[in-house]
């Protein structure tokens, strides 16, 4: 565990040297008309995060009078229907009464490296405004953050500073992130004052199960509802356990809302 810190804390030192970047919009439009082509559940809608437009995929509950809803954020790279964690909550959650937005987080070249993803992060907040304002507007009282991967680094983020009222984070794959940056997971948890599942698998990456027990350390210091769950045979992309990914979230989720 040592090495990896020592690792992530050389890695964080080109981080903070890296410039603000803007979103890779033209990967974001190849995305959507790939998406919106071939969408089977849900609608395709766009939001505007004050510097563009983005696709979001809206899919509605068996019982919208439950009033609750989920954003779904998908991790580094991909887009808001993506096969492996992301479409099967997206959709998966509308049969426990969960409203779904799954929306495009900010991206970057194909050949970008990890590090480099910290120089787009001032994009995050807007994006998720605009999907927390749209459910609120529909009407719904709880809202829920549910990411994956660099999505959850990108959600603890965006929980760490001054944001909108959200009523619970669950958090898939989420590593310790970089230190000294905006991916700075570990020292962003103790500001986290939202209920939080922390879920991973015991053959998920390296540094996501080898940094889980810093994160409910750190995650402790807030002293709030913290709850961290090991999904035994389970990888990063919860291949062939997405029924286990899937009642996981819905068991926490029940117990709360």
């Amino acid at each position: 565990m040592r090495i990896l810190r020592l690792v992530a804390i050389l890695l964080a030192g080109l981080a903070l040297t890296i410039p603000a970047r803007a979103s890779d919009l033209d990967k974001e439009a190849r995305w959507a008309g790939q998406i919106v082509d071939s969408l089977l559940d849900g609608e395709a809608i766009y939001l505007n995060d004050g510097r563009a437009e983005f696709l979001a995929l809206e899919t509605a509950s068996g019982d919208a009078g439950l009033g609750k809803a989920a954003i779904v954020m998908h991790g580094t790279g991909v887009h808001p229907n993506w096969p492996t964690v992301v479409q099967p909550l997206r959709v998966g959650l509308t049969q426990s009464g969960w409203h779904t937005l799954s929306i495009q987080m900010p991206v970057l070249a194909n050949e970008a490296e990890h590090a480099e993803y910290a120089g787009i992060y001032d994009w995050v907040p807007g994006r998720i405004n605009a999907a927390i304002d749209y459910l609120r507007d529909k009407g719904f009282s709880k809202v829920v953050l549910v990411a994956h991967s660099q999505g959850s680094t990108m959600a603890a983020f965006y929980l760490s500073q001054a944001h909108q009222p959200v009523d619970g984070f669950v958090a898939i794959g989420m590593s310790g992130g970089l230190p000294g940056g905006p991916m700075d997971t570990l020292a962003q948890l103790p500001l986290l004052k939202e209920p939080i599942l922390d879920l991973y698998g015991s053959d998920d990456l390296p540094e996501v199960v080898a940094s889980a027990p810093e994160r409910a350390s750190q995650a402790a210091k807030a002293g709030g509802d913290y709850t961290q769950l090991r999904v035994e045979g389970a990888d990063h992309f919860f291949d062939g356990e997405e029924t286990e990914l899937l009642s996981s979230v819905n068991a926490w989720l029940d117990r709360r809302f």
